[in-house]
């Protein structure tokens, strides 16, 4: 089984959904995650607050800067993630598919590299 990570792209300047459309795609997501661990796929999901909350750090010489925010403006961000076992691209492009069905966000999905 190969793992496959499943990217949720968020616009950064997309209008939110309302209450009533995020409960339904909060329990739509449930179920996929639900659907993961059934199958035996799941490994690993979570949402992640918005670029302003993050923290960047980079090489500098022999030291290490700390700098607030983003690395790069955007028109998206990755908003969340899914991580997932897979037999092959396929069905892991399956698990995407359902994934943006739940979200009704993009979702990109890309192997890791070689495990062994």
């Amino acid at each position: 089984m190969t793992h496959y990570l499943l990217s949720v792209v968020t616009p950064a300047d997309g209008q939110p959904p309302s209450e009533a459309e995020l409960g339904e795609i909060m329990r739509n997501v449930e179920a996929f995650n639900q659907e993961l661990r059934d199958a035996g796929a799941w490994v690993f999901a979570g949402g992640l607050h918005g670029p302003d909350t993050a923290t960047m750090l980079r090489p500098s010489g022999s030291d290490v800067l700390i700098t607030d925010g983003p690395y790069a403006e955007g028109k998206e961000y990755l908003g969340g993630l899914c991580l997932i076992e897979a037999p092959d691209l396929d069905a892991a492009l399956e698990w995407g598919r359902k994934a943006v069905r739940a979200t009704t966000l993009p979702i990109e999905v890309r192997p890791f590299v070689d495990q062994h």
